[in-house]
């Protein structure tokens, strides 16, 4: 038999289970826009009725029910969507700075523009197309120099920069294994509060949503897997341990990072594209920038010296080696010299003659800054002979008489016009072999990289849309919905009003029971 209060005890109940409803719908309202919050919901269940089936079972009909309870406050979230979302989060954060670093090595080309190595270049070859019309000009020959000095100093400060942003990524790189070990100690610190919590037998429902939050901004920084235990979350980089249970990996850092790279356990994500960056885009930029200030200067070129020229003395071409009258060029001679370095040296400059009574021959037109080495984008530089004196710019092929009374023929302009000639020789690649007009070399350079910026932008927006198609499939079960929260409020609002209406329904009755009841004619 039920009790004479059973209904008082099922209205409550209901009262309670409701309330609960009604907190929890407040709080998903209140978390609509918070980052990372899972709705909630109340998991109501009808209470144990009192007829069980047994030897003593009443003789009542029917099965009396005792109400409502809840067992629990559950996240609504699926693990599916959340190990998609986190892969291609991974992808777009790679993407993404490989697309960031490519458009800034553009920049740092900036071609084509009226300011780029193409531009300084074609200036280059002009001065000596100018020079040639006038050898003996100082004016002419000071617009060479300003113009290889220009043309240096570009290489020079394009090198800088690529320094620069290899340098950027690297402190990017430790910057983020800083980050990531703040996220590790946190994971493993939530794991221990959840366990606790957990082991009370509540869910743990917004710390949980805090460590999901976390390991989801992990995911843009490197790969990573989760595995739950029952010491919390596991995180794995590859075959790489980040957090076990309670413990974190400790020591995270750019070399951590790196080896992880180099083992290829780091596979995705923002570190990953900071190392593809500097490693491939920005070293391979710096290699083909070096090859071609080291090609201009010494690379292999074949000319065509005129008849009648005279060559400086000990001069060996071709395994030749030319001395007095066997100087002078009775025919045109194809030879190959080593750039435009190899080429200035076969002239003559307009300075004093040499000890011997010669006309001095032209010196490397480009050197190292640091005296010595092999010639690189960043340490070009014009020789300081020149530098200091435009005189030493070689013009002429031509010299009369024989040394001690050796004189030049200023007018000649041979060397000059070869020189201005060599925009269209080919020169061989010094570290490459391949043979190239060095526009060629760097149109290539430039076109190489527009292929891969672009590549880079298609695959960051496809990633982007990739998450965000992820992200609202999340949401949809996951994410609050206010519309439906202020539906819910109201259902249960009603169902609050009407169990406190049956409670007090039922005292009534009550009260009349008990105090009405037997008093008639008293």
């Amino acid at each position: 038999m039920p009790s004479t209060f059973h209904s008082i005890e099922t209205a409550k109940r209901s009262l309670f289970t409701q309330t609960a409803a009604l907190n929890t719908t407040g709080h998903n309202i209140a978390n609509a826009n918070t980052e990372g919050y899972t709705r909630q919901t109340v998991k109501m269940k009808a209470s144990i009725p009192m007829e069980a089936y047994g030897i003593n079972r009443s003789n009542v009909p029917g099965q009396l029910g005792t109400g409502v309870e809840f067992d629990a406050i559950e996240r609504i979230r699926e693990k599916f969507l959340d190990s998609q979302y986190r892969g291609e989060n991974t992808e777009l954060g790679s993407w993404t700075i490989r697309s960031n670093t490519l458009d800034k090595l553009q920049q740092i080309m900036n071609e084509p523009s009226d300011t780029g190595i193409r531009k300084v270049l074609d200036n280059f070859y002009k001065s000596w197309s100018d020079l040639s019309k006038d050898p003996e000009s100082v004016t002419a020959r000071t617009i060479v120099k300003e113009n290889a000095l220009a043309l240096t100093d570009a290489m020079n400060h394009m090198s800088k920069q690529l320094s620069n942003l290899s340098a950027d990524l690297t402190s990017n790189v430790e910057a983020k294994s800083s980050e990531l070990q703040s996220y590790v100690n946190s994971i493993a610190d939530l794991n221990q509060s959840i366990t606790k919590i957990e082991g009370l037998g509540d869910n743990a429902n917004d710390l949980r949503d805090q460590r999901d939050l976390i390991v989801d901004k992990i995911s843009k920084i490197v790969n990573v897997t989760v595995t739950d235990t029952d010491q919390g979350y596991n995180v794995n980089m590859g075959g790489q341990a980040l957090v076990t249970g309670f413990a974190p990996t400790t020591g995270i850092n750019g070399a951590f990072l790196q080896a992880a790279f180099a083992s290829n356990d780091l596979q995705g994500g923002e570190v990953h594209g900071m190392i593809i960056s500097r490693d491939q885009f920005v070293a391979d930029y710096t290699a083909q920038m070096d090859n071609l200030a080291n090609t201009l200067a010494n690379g292999d070129i074949s000319v065509t010296l005129p008849k009648g020229s005279v060559l400086p003395e000990g001069t060996v071409l071709n395994g030749v080696t030319y001395t007095g009258t066997s100087r002078t060029l009775q025919s045109d001679l194809t030879v190959t010299v080593k750039g435009l370095n190899g080429l200035h040296q076969l002239g003559y400059t307009q300075e004093d003659k040499d000890a011997n009574g010669n006309m001095v021959a032209g010196k490397p037109f480009f050197v190292t800054s640091n005296n010595g080495g092999t010639i690189t984008a960043g340490n070009i530089t014009l020789n300081t002979a020149i530098v200091d004196n435009p005189n030493a710019i070689a013009a002429s092929l031509r010299v009369t008489g024989t040394a001690p009374t050796e004189e030049l023929v200023k007018g000649n302009n041979t060397l000059a016009s070869l020189m201005s000639n060599l925009k269209l020789n080919n020169f061989t690649s010094v570290s490459t072999g391949n043979t190239a007009t060095i526009d060629s070399f760097f149109s290539s350079m430039v076109g190489q990289l527009g292929i891969e910026a672009q590549e880079a932008t298609r695959q960051t927006q496809n990633s982007t849309a990739l998450v965000s198609q992820v992200e609202t499939m999340r949401q949809s079960v996951s994410g609050v919905s206010l519309d439906e929260e202020m539906s819910n409020m109201i259902k249960f609002q009603h169902a609050y009003s009407a169990a406190a209406r049956f409670m007090t329904t039922f005292d009534q009755l009550l009260d009349k029971l008990i105090n009405s009841t037997g008093v008639v004619g008293r």
